[in-house]
């Protein structure tokens, strides 16, 4: 059962009679130097149907530790002897989760002196990212690089990238994308068990490199093609349905595998290893030389106390490790293996989904199903331990960090009760969770809270935006607008402390908003695609963007579907609340700090006006470093429309009209403007907002996304032009829309700034939300304007045409503000 041959059998000719899939090696057409490494089984994942199995990794399929480790060791001897003695002695090992870790780490200890870190999915609270990339074809694709000192990706030595496999290339060109724009360096070495690329794969890592000006040595210990007949994928997930379903002729003989026992399971027992006292428990956060000195002095002790605690009758012992947790398992395993009779195998317990059929021609040929354990990320989900059950076993030692030590791993559907369903003895090791002393520990709450995501907050899908707010739906924040106003102009009150009544648009309003959509939405598409190519030309080719809630939330949406359209990236977005005197939130920023690196965050809104909150966000930014210590967020806003000329990164520096500023939530997700209130917001929650799930009949937030990505493909050409064209023009701000906002002040005897609100997005918000006074239109401003006038026609309010103004319009709101004030008789009021 743990063979790549099975009685003569090959464990990948079940899915190669059924799909066609074939393996051909570079040593012939046959491949059998792949053969004997790999099997293939179906995936339970919409992107790639096969899977391609190792029989050494000593992840699905149970091996000799000495086997898993000594294919890891001999590449790691090969790079040295690439690289040479002086560059191998400044290189560093990456290493792939979650299937790669431990052989990322047996590669480093091939090499003898090279540092090792492992990308992880487990976001460590204190630990910033020091990077992280997206995994094009697997089930969960986001890794996080989280050492404890960042300078360990700093230098400009050789770096050593492993996986265990190599199958078009894409990953390791996210990785060196990401890592060589922060660090670039001469020379990268990529390590796998088996190279499966095509030609035109293996071209395109040439022409990257080429590209980037670095070398790219590959080591593989056998390479070949998958040979993939049309429609695979198709007909994979046909086959893999109907398996499921218990309609394949072989479910019978796979559900018998994974019956329980005819005994009664025994309790599991525990062993203290006696992990020595601060060594890491992998290389999530780094694994030095020194480590490795100091677990090799352990192991004979800590493999004593397992060999103890294991009955006298266990001749055939599996080691068991957990997800990312491969390399100190494996080590026991080995120490087990090297010291007591009988024999040990070893394997890991994974997130990946895969079919099991119990036939000798399958490489699954048995699945146990038990939940998440560890209270991941990205929420609780089935885990799989395969080719366990009906493996023969007598006992089985499954070893965890103590981060995954929790209630779901002893509950009656855990891990540790499948086992025992399966195995005689389960023996339980604890390897205690490392995590690195933060740089300093303010005293706050050691969970920050997490994001929310619709259907529960926003009609937007949850993949689109990540609110960094607190839900106050149930709370009445609504007042008046005209109280509003006078509470506000008064002093009494401050505009983020309540909300306005939610405009209920008329029909006449409703039609507008759709006809200029219609008009606008390829203009609004390539404005778009220009500010998003700038950011990944400029700032960081794998963005986080930040949208401020919630005019540039809309904007984030798209600008994260058109990198999708575009590059084929899948970019995190979060929306976050900023507030003009208070600044922006910064435990939202803590959060972004503790999940992402700061210098990859792009904060995103819709349009500047005068370039107030730009100016707030430079100021919020430079106090949150000197009281947090956190550094790297660049305050750079990047805005769809930038008529104001306050920043560099933009779609478009026109004033025109952007749909989604003629309506409120409607237009927003469903989700009020931020609110920031003492007795709601506490020091360590994140700012306040409503989700209005009583106007979902009105609601067009998805529709205007849909209706601009669908100009995606007729602007894609003339973008890249646009994009050229832009990086090479002198972008400084000029900050023009300020000194025309401060002349009109004066000219209208407002004196106060905040009062004159510049372009068509900010009068739309005046008309919608305050006390307006009146509107100052460009004359011969065209359809731009339409829903601006019919605003201010119910409203009573007057539009003055106007020449020499750098915006289309500006919206003035009453000055001096009171209720007995009309708002529409032309004249500055001071009562």
């Amino acid at each position: 059962m743990n063979n790549a041959v099975n009685d003569g059998v090959w464990s990948g000719s079940w899915v190669a009679e059924r799909l066609g899939v074939g393996l051909r090696g570079d040593d012939g057409v046959g491949g059998e130097e792949l053969r004997a490494m790999l099997g293939l089984a179906l995936r339970r994942n919409p992107k790639r149907a096969h899977l391609l199995v190792s029989h050494v990794l000593g992840k699905h399929v149970p091996q000799t530790p000495s086997v898993v480790y000594g294919h890891g060791v001999r590449l790691g001897r090969r790079v040295h002897a690439l690289l040479g003695a002086r560059e191998a002695a400044r290189a560093v090992v990456l290493g792939y989760a979650e299937t790669a870790t431990g052989l990322g780490h047996a590669v480093a200890d091939g090499l003898g002196t090279a540092p090792y870190l492992h990308s992880t999915r487990r976001p460590v609270a204190g630990v910033a990212p020091a990077g992280g990339f997206e995994e094009a074809h697997s089930h969960a694709t986001s890794h996080l690089l989280l050492p404890s000192d960042p300078a360990l990706l700093a230098g400009d030595g050789p770096l050593v990238l492993v996986d265990d496999e190599f199958s078009t290339g894409n990953t390791v060109l996210n990785t060196i994308r990401d890592l060589h724009a922060r660090h670039p360096r001469a020379r990268y070495a990529v390590v796998a068990l088996v190279d499966m690329r095509s030609a035109r794969d293996v071209r395109r890592l040439e022409e990257f490199a080429a590209e980037i000006g670095a070398r790219v040595d590959l080591v593989a210990a056998a390479s070949g093609t998958v040979l993939l007949p049309e429609g695979v994928l198709e007909k994979g997930q046909e086959l893999v349905a109907r398996y499921e379903a218990g309609d394949g002729p072989d479910a019978v003989a796979r559900a018998r595998a994974a019956e329980p026992r005819p005994v009664p399971p025994r309790a599991p027992g525990t062993v203290d290893l006696g992990w020595p006292a601060g060594l890491p428990d992998g290389g999530r956060h780094g694994f030095t030389p020194a480590h490795r000195a100091r677990l090799e002095a352990a192991l004979p002790a800590m493999a004593g106390r397992i060999a103890d605690a294991l009955p006298a009758g266990a001749r055939d012992v599996l080691v068991l490790g957990s997800e990312e947790l491969m390399y100190a398992p494996l080590r026991l395993a080995g120490e087990l293996e090297r010291t007591r009779d009988g024999a040990v195998r070893f394997s890991t317990t994974t997130r990946s989904p895969v079919l099991a059929v119990d036939d000798p021609g399958y490489a699954i040929r048995s699945r146990i199903v038990f939940p998440a354990h560890d209270d991941p990320a990205d929420g609780p989900g089935e885990r799989y331990a395969y080719n366990v059950a009906g493996g023969g076993f007598d006992a089985v030692v499954a070893v965890v960090d103590s981060a995954g030590d929790t209630p779901a791993l002893h509950a009656p559907d855990g891990l540790l009760a499948r086992l025992a369903e399966q195995v005689p003895h389960v023996l339980l090791a604890v390897v205690p969770s490392y995590v690195p002393a933060p740089p300093h520990a303010p005293e706050r709450p050691a969970m920050l809270p997490e994001p929310l995501r619709g259907p529960a907050f926003s009609s937007y899908p949850p993949e689109e935006v990540g609110w960094l707010l607190q839900d106050l739906s149930d709370v009445t924040l609504e007042a008046p607008t005209e109280e509003r106003e006078e509470a506000i102009q008064s002093g009494g009150a401050h505009y983020a402390e309540s909300l306005p009544v939610e405009y209920q648009p008329s029909a006449q309003y409703q039609e507008l908003f759709h006809a200029a959509l219609d008009t606008s939405a390829a203009r609004i598409a390539r404005a778009v695609g220009v500010v998003t190519d700038t950011v990944l030309g400029e700032r960081s080719p794998r963005p986080v963007l930040v949208s401020l809630a919630r005019a540039g939330t809309p904007v984030g949406v798209l600008m994260r579907r058109w990198a999708h359209f575009r590059h084929g990236l899948e970019l995190p977005h979060y929306a976050v609340s900023i507030v003009r005197g208070r600044g922006i939130d910064a435990t939202a920023l803590r959060w972004l700090a503790a999940h992402h690196d700061p210098r990859d965050v792009v904060f995103v809104d819709g349009w500047t006006g005068k370039g107030a909150i730009t100016r707030e966000l430079a100021q919020a930014i430079e106090e949150f470093e000197k009281v947090e210590g956190v550094s790297g967020f660049d305050p750079e806003i990047a805005v769809l429309a930038d008529p104001g000329s306050c920043v560099r990164t933009y779609g478009t520096r026109e004033d025109f009209l952007i749909p989604s500023a003629c309506l409120n939530s409607t237009v927003s997700g469903l989700i009020s403007r931020t609110v920031l209130r003492a007795d709601l917001v506490g020091p360590d929650d994140f700012h306040g907002a409503k989700f209005y799930r009583e106007l979902a009949d009105a609601d067009v937030s998805v529709a205007f996304l849909d209706a601009v990505e669908a100009r995606f493909p007729e602007v894609a050409d003339g973008v890249a032009e646009a994009v050229k064209e832009l990086l090479a023009e002198d972008r400084t701000p000029t900050w023009a829309g300020w000194r025309a906002v401060e002349r009109i002040s004066e000219e209208y005897g407002i004196h106060d700034v905040n009062l004159v609100k510049p372009g068509v997005g900010e009068t739309t918000r005046v008309l919608l939300r305050r006390v307006p006074w009146k509107i100052l239109a460009h004359k011969g401003a065209g359809a731009d304007l339409d829903h601006v006038r019919l605003l201010a026609e119910q409203r009573g309010v007057p539009v003055e045409e106007v020449d020499e103004l750098p915006y289309t319009c500006v919206g003035l709101i009453h000055p001096r503000y009171t209720r007995g004030a009309t708002g529409a008789d032309g004249r500055a009021v001071n009562g």
